[in-house]
């Protein structure tokens, strides 16, 4: 009895006592990121928190020991979450938790899932869990940035099979200075914002903002970049050494193959498939034709065999030939799946002023990929409001972007936003949103809907949402468009391989890079780029950009030559805004008790009016689509925002008359007493005998009393003086 004691007091303290691992990132300019284990989540398979001046997020990850059955793929899921305890904050709602996630949250998930899953084996099909929680805030460090490295040191960690370490960081040049994981203040004033993932050997993940830079320029963020994720990759290595869980990766096998079977597929359909593919065709006769070449060859199996053979099985190698296929295609003839030629852009026809109400539309067609897209302007009630944990405040320029099942010939049930959908409606808007001139007046919402689909789909959004703006009548500063390049490479040999621009969902799918690159004639405004292959030289790279911006440019001819320039003249059912200071102190009587006078002024307008206090002032925005009424919403808030002007003419009406005078309203709210000696040059005995009640007359503010503030007002100056007899 007494050894069993001992021995559970043992096993006790083992899984009790706390054994923190340490390891520190030293920024150039002394800044640190510690990463540390040991201390929280033990029971997870690896767990990592890590600190940057308040910030702390914690990652964990798990992974499941057997693939669920006919999974052949990596069902991996990243999950990123944002503690409004970790600002101090409650959650607004009427339910006090977090909900769902955020656009901002999601994007943080697409970064990291991005570079994550490209480095986990191929065969490895055991589904992975990750988890990332920001649990502490600081508004100088933005901890974006510090999510995948995060993650992946969770991983590396473990004993889950993995082909990294991998981290990100943001790279941002500021006065013409380079750095890393700035501030969100200091991103404010940023010509580059660029996100870089990596392992330490190559690029596999960029994705950012520019103000029109060079691709020499970026190419240059990149390097920087990932320079600085060397450092945290061998960080990680180190930290792995000190936890003993990682001295062995777990062994499995989900994957069992006929390599007979796989032979043979290839030896009797290869010639085939590269036939079909060599053809030239559209999307859907080249799917029926693969098919078909499929199809046949299992025809010509006897009965034994095809009880024999694995149908999944079938499906892999057959897949594997038509992959093998396509890209020997590309890398042997220079010619792609469509015929074209690999720096080719495929035929494109574009039209604005598609439809009669929207206040701005566009129809942009590249090949099969088609985007239909809408303009709508509002007022500064129209802007859209954003209550993160990390940001709060609102954006008064937003795209979005919807991807159907139709837009691909499926039908399927679509309940919400996607991820995906959320991630290419981001890259167009950052692709835009540096066009949009800052006196804009406008809040401005794109709506991008994918009719069809066959690659570069958020490419087609950012040619449409240009061409939507200028039809708009948006003085946006130069025309936008974008393009999605791709890689073929020969695994034996460097250097070979092919940059296709303009690519198709096909050639996404099957080849090694989806760089896409949006821009100017003058520079690049916005990019994301994604690997599937390790070891991408710095020579394919800037070989790619060059190659996309010379298809940015003859796409850009396209869209000049559907619409030149922005409109001059507003389209009848666009609404004009119109704004107007007012004094600070005079906002509550425009609004009135409980909104009732600005609602009231609404109504009888129909007008949209809002109001904001800015530095001291109060900007009132009116928008509406009638001149008059618009005029007279101007006139009802001047009157009660009205500030008398000493030497200034007023239009005015008699209210009242005394036996010294007369009192004037010059405006709703706003009086001020004509003396009996200011009404004539003449004498005036008896003030009824010129004026009567109700008259409307001209006046001008000669004096106002510093004390008391009343108005001194005289007719007679605005008046011919007689000349003396």
């Amino acid at each position: 009895m007494k050894a069993i004691s001992i021995a559970f007091f043992i096993l006790y303290t083992k899984i009790t006592m706390i054994k923190e691992e340490k390891e520190i990132i030293k920024l150039d300019d002394g800044r640190e990121i510690t990463l540390t284990t040991g201390k929280l989540a033990k029971q997870a398979h690896g767990s990592v928190e890590v600190r940057m001046g308040k910030t702390h997020l914690l990652a964990t990850v798990v992974s499941s020991f057997e693939a669920r059955e006919g999974v052949d793929f990596l069902p991996l899921t990243v999950d990123y979450r944002e503690k409004f305890s970790a600002d101090g904050r409650f959650p607004g709602g009427f339910l006090k938790r977090e909900a769902r996630p955020t656009d901002q949250e999601i994007l943080v998930m697409r970064l990291v899932d991005r570079i994550l899953r490209p480095m986990f084996p191929s065969d490895y099909h055991a589904e992975v869990q990750i988890m990332i929680s920001l649990n502490s805030h600081d508004e100088n460090v933005k901890p974006d940035a510090l999510a995948a490295l995060a993650a992946s040191t969770a991983i590396a960690i473990s004993d889950i099979p993995f082909n990294g370490p991998i981290s990100e960081c943001r790279v941002a040049r500021i006065d013409g200075n380079f750095m890393i994981n700035p501030s969100s203040e200091q991103l404010a004033n940023a010509d580059i914002d660029l996100m870089v993932g990596a392992s330490a050997d190559s690029v596999a993940m960029v994705e950012g903002e520019m103000n029109e830079v060079s691709e020499a320029e970026m190419i240059e963020a990149i390097k920087i970049g990932h320079e600085a994720i060397k450092v945290q990759c061998a960080a990680q290595l180190k930290l792995a050494e000190k936890v003993s869980a990682t001295s062995e990766k777990r062994e499995y096998c989900h994957e069992t193959h006929d390599e007979d079977l796989k032979e043979r597929i290839k030896k009797e359909t290869y010639d085939a498939v590269y036939a079909v593919a060599a053809e030239g065709l559209g999307k859907d006769e080249r799917s029926t034709k693969f098919k078909s070449v499929k199809a046949d060859w299992i025809a010509t199996l006897n009965e034994e065999e095809a009880e024999k053979y694995d149908s999944k099985l079938i499906g892999v190698y057959y897949h594997d030939v038509e992959k093998e296929a396509v890209r020997n295609l590309v890398l042997t003839e220079r010619r792609r799946l469509d015929g074209r030629e690999t720096a080719q852009i495929r035929p494109i026809w574009c039209e604005v002023d598609y439809l009669a109400s929207p206040h701005g539309s566009a129809v942009f067609t590249r090949g099969e990929t088609q985007s239909l897209t809408t303009v709508t302007l509002g007022s500064a009630t129209d802007v859209n409001r954003l209550d993160g944990v990390t940001h709060q405040g609102s954006e008064s320029f937003y795209l979005h972007y919807n991807f159907p099942p139709f837009s691909t010939g499926e039908a399927r049930m679509k309940f919400s936003v996607s991820r995906r959908e959320i991630g290419h409606g981001n890259l167009a808007q950052r692709a835009l949103k540096k066009m949009i001139p800052a006196d804009n007046p406008y809040t401005v919402r794109i709506v991008s809907d994918i009719l069809e689909s066959n690659g570069s789909s958020s490419m087609a959004t950012v040619c449409a949402g240009t061409m939507a703006l200028m039809d708009a009548g948006v003085k946006i500063i130069k025309p936008v468009s974008g393009i999605a390049m791709g890689l073929i490479s020969d695994e034996k040999d460097p250097n070979n391989y092919a940059v296709l621009s303009d690519i198709l969902g096909d050639e996404d799918h099957l080849g090694d890079m989806d760089f896409k690159v949006c821009g100017t004639a003058d520079g690049i405004t916005a990019c994301q780029m994604d690997i599937k292959v390790q070891g991408l030289s710095y020579e394919i790279l800037d070989k790619a950009l060059n190659q996309a911006r010379d298809g940015r440019l003859h796409i850009l001819e396209k869209i000049v030559d559907a619409i030149s320039e922005p409109r001059v003249q507003l389209k009848p059912q666009t609404p004009k805004i119109i704004k107007l200071e007012v004094p600070k102190s005079t906002i509550g009587g425009i609004i009135g008790p409980g909104g009732k006078i600005i609602q009231e002024m609404q109504a009888t307008t129909e007008t949209v009016i809002s109001i904001e206090e800015v530095d001291d002032k109060g900007v009132v925005e009116i928008l509406g689509t009638d001149q008059e009424k618009i005029d007279l919403a101007i006139e009802k808030i001047r009157s009660i925002a009205f500030i008398p002007e000493k030497g200034k003419t007023y239009k005015g009406k008699v209210k009242s008359i005394m036996p010294y005078g007369a009192f004037i309203g010059i405006s709703s709210n706003t009086d001020g007493l004509l003396h009996v000696s200011e009404i004539a040059w003449e004498r005036v005995e008896n003030v009824e005998d010129v004026l009567k009640e109700g008259q409307e007359i001209e006046v001008k503010l000669i004096d106002i009393d510093e004390r008391s503030g009343k108005l001194k007002l005289s007719r007679k100056v605005l008046l011919p003086k007689p000349e003396k007899k």
